[in-house]
């Protein structure tokens, strides 16, 4: 079978040969269509082959296929440029665009040590950023992402992220189910941060990379492979403020989170902070590969022509599938959908997490959402997460797990997701409870 053919450093979830895909829903080579919740990887936004986007890649197609943009610009190209400007903060208003999540990272590092002269980085526990030689050194998700490459590039340094529902402060003096309920108020309550976090922050600056060393704090602004943790606003805020006082540029790894994920188009609406640097990825060309670095123009100008550059980005039919993402996303209201459908999903997790204590935590922001699985002692239940997605793949629900143990699922549908379809995922988590549990 061309299967064995694969390389098998690729893990599967799910052993499924697709056909093809519609809406939010995945069909394979027999016919048996299964509700799509893994997204890609949070990709797929506007749902699998949305026939407006299937039209602009195809009308693209016909057209030209490569222009290599240090030879020629395509229409495409700026058609993308002026979609880009109309949903991201005024001040980022220049873009870089390449091919994949790492390498933006890495365009945007850097940018950030060509900007500033210096030459350290500060990342956070349970971040991740790629997997090229420097984004796993900036990764710190899990050990598998590193293991057997070491040693990695230089001039990282790590910082606890704010994540209440394992935060050591709150550990000590507050119930599992305080805590639970002090994560999901997280969002809204920046007053109940403990501050341990950036306590820590503020030691790391004084004892490992001092201010005038460290060109960028990088960050996701709701964490990703770490958990989908969604951190007090007080917490990014407070980056900024470090930033603008020591002369750091602030980056934010909206790869993700972007794109109307969290029911805004970009995560740093929800928490008024707007970085100095913005990456995006994922979403933006609804599965076509193209990621972007998006600065203001002042910042831009500090990087030497030539020092940094790609031959593929941007592809032309990866340009015009962005463009019309975005007008599709800003037509069909798409992150006020997620905003909805998130806030139906929560909601029905929440129920379930009544009747069963294996789900120690629910926690998310628009459709990035997560539950948490934790043993009778409250320990970390990789087993048992397990068995609840496969129980919901047998019941044609796919999910996909995340977390440094393996232990949360993660509820990353489609922003085209229904009411109903919402409904009928509970309906199938709720059934693979009962099995598992």
């Amino acid at each position: 079978m061309a299967k064995e053919h694969l390389a098998p450093v690729w893990s599967r979830a799910f052993d499924i040969e697709v056909d093809h895909g519609e809406g939010a829903y995945l069909v394979d080579v027999t016919g048996r269509r299964y509700l799509d919740f893994t997204c890609g990887i949070g990709v797929t936004n506007t749902g699998h082959a949305h026939p407006r986007v299937v039209r602009a890649i195809q009308a693209q197609a016909a057209r030209l296929i490569h222009g290599q943009i240090g030879t020629v610009t395509a229409r495409s190209v700026l058609e993308l440029t002026d979609e880009l400007l109309t949903v991201c903060p005024p001040s980022i208003d220049t873009f870089f665009f390449s091919n994949s999540g790492a390498e933006a990272v890495e365009a945007a590092v850097k940018l950030a040590k060509q900007a500033t002269g210096r030459t350290n980085i500060i990342t956070f526990e349970g971040s991740f950023h790629g997997r090229t030689h420097l984004t796993m050194a900036m990764t710190q998700s899990k050990t598998s992402y590193r293991a057997r490459y070491q040693p990695l590039p230089s001039g990282i340094f790590v910082a606890p992220y704010a994540h209440c529902y394992h935060c050591p402060v709150a550990q000590r003096t507050l119930s599992a189910t305080e805590r639970a309920a002090l994560s999901a108020s997280c969002p809204h309550d920046e007053g109940r941060c403990c501050g341990y976090a950036l306590e820590r922050l503020h030691w790391l600056l004084k004892t490992q990379t001092a201010p005038e060393e460290t060109a960028a704090i990088v960050v996701e602004p709701v964490l990703g492979e770490g958990g989908y943790v969604v951190p007090p606003a007080s917490f990014l805020r407070e980056l900024r403020a470090i930033c603008d006082e020591h002369g750091i540029l602030l980056i934010f790894d909206e790869v993700q989170t972007g794109f109307g994920r969290t029911g805004a188009f970009f995560a740093l609406e929800h928490f008024g902070v707007v970085p100095d640097i913005l990456v995006m990825a994922k979403g933006l060309a609804s599965g076509m590969p193209l990621s972007c670095v998006a600065s203001r123009r002042e910042l831009m100008q500090k990087w030497q022509p030539g020092s940094h550059g790609g031959t593929y980005g941007p592809n032309v039919i990866s340009a015009a599938a962005a463009a019309e993402t975005i007008r599709v996303m800003k037509e069909e209201r798409l992150p006020e959908n997620a905003a909805a459908r998130g806030a139906q999903l929560m909601y029905g997790l929440r129920q379930l997490q009544r009747e069963f204590p294996a789900i120690g935590d629910v926690r998310g922001i628009g459709l990035m959402v997560a539950t948490e699985f934790v043993d009778a002692e409250g320990r970390p239940d990789k087993a048992a997460t397990q068995r609840v997605v496969r129980a919901c793949a047998e019941r044609n629900l796919l999910l996909l797990t995340c977390g440094s143990y393996e232990n949360v699922v993660r509820w990353i549908p489609p922003l085209v997701v229904t009411a109903e379809q919402i409904d009928e995922a509970l309906n199938i988590f709720a059934a693979a409870l009962d099995q598992v549990f």
